[in-house]
């Protein structure tokens, strides 16, 4: 279930989230596992190929708090590409980008946007590691280097407060990248879908302290406050869209000699056939009469 609504919302957000007014975005990464850490992935048990460090990398509109775009992968300049080519497509103009300063992006959003972008980088500087506490405090950071790197991005907009504080508020509100427990995703699946759900439910359902309004209202993707309610029924009405049904009744005549049968057709390939109607008539009527008692005592049987 969970799967298949993180589908859903992924979904209806990559439809949605087009055409988009903003004009400074901010990006940033952020660092989870699946199933086992990367240093811890070699000696875990039955660990699946997708078991290590996996990366969330998100953009969000400085203005009216929509995160723009996601994408789950590694932290490479493959990732990095497609990130970047996803957020281009939603842009509708010519937009401010601001990163932290990790290498990949440079590249990445040089060759995705070329010259059409104002772009700088936010280098933070570091101080020495702290002495308690090593292996999960970060080192202190002392300072931050403003680097315009591609157009004439505005300074005093050069910026990632926007998106740290988004991916905090991932952080928190999912326990999968809670630190220190035991609530990792055990499936890189189960994780993306997390993730999905948690944005869909950020930009269009949770109001912002700020705005007063979510940040789908904001950027004028919707003009109303979605509800739980409309989630439901948006994913009711994507499983409609891309699930078989349970099953499905086919008639059908006889190759040799008269007469009619009726086949049911199950979602897994089965196909179980009821013989002897005379006419197609008939197999019709049965279909109407009498086959949801058939589906009962058949599934009955079978459990």
């Amino acid at each position: 279930m969970l799967v298949e609504a993180g589908h859903a919302c992924a979904a209806y957000q990559d439809k949605a989230l087009r055409n988009l007014p903003c004009k400074r975005v901010q990006m940033d990464e952020i660092w989870s596992f699946v199933y086992a850490k990367a240093a811890n992935v070699e000696k875990a048990k039955a660990a699946p190929a997708s078991a290590g460090d996996v990366w969330t990398w998100t953009a969000i509109c400085a203005d009216t708090k929509l995160i723009v775009s996601w994408l789950l992968g590694s932290r490479d300049l493959d990732a990095a590409l497609a990130f970047t080519g996803d957020l281009r497509s939603r842009l509708a103009s010519r937009a401010q980008l601001t990163s932290d300063g990790h290498g990949s992006y440079l590249s990445a959003v040089d060759a995705t946007f070329g010259d059409d972008v104002d772009y700088a980088m936010l280098v933070k500087l570091y101080g020495a590691d702290p002495q308690a506490e090593t292996r999960y405090s970060p080192a202190k950071c002392i300072g931050a280097r403003k680097e315009p790197k591609i157009g004439s991005p505005d300074k005093k907009h050069i910026s990632t407060s926007y998106v740290e504080r988004s991916n905090l508020t991932m952080r928190m509100h999912m326990r999968r990248f809670t630190r220190l427990t035991n609530a990792f995703s055990k499936k890189v699946e189960n994780h993306a879908a997390a993730i999905a759900l948690h944005t869909f439910y950020y930009n269009f359902v949770r109001i912002h302290q700020t705005l007063k309004v979510t940040p789908a209202m904001a950027a004028g993707v919707t003009d109303k406050l979605w509800e739980m309610d409309d989630l439901v029924a948006m994913l009711e009405q994507w499983e409609l869209s891309n699930f078989k049904p349970e099953y499905q009744f086919v008639v059908r005549q006889y190759a040799i000699g008269k007469g009619h049968s009726v086949s049911v057709l199950w979602r897994g390939g089965e196909v179980d056939s009821i013989y002897g109607f005379a006419s197609e008539y008939d197999a019709l009527q049965w279909i109407k009469d009498k086959s949801q008692a058939w589906l009962i005592d058949t599934k009955t049987a079978r459990s």
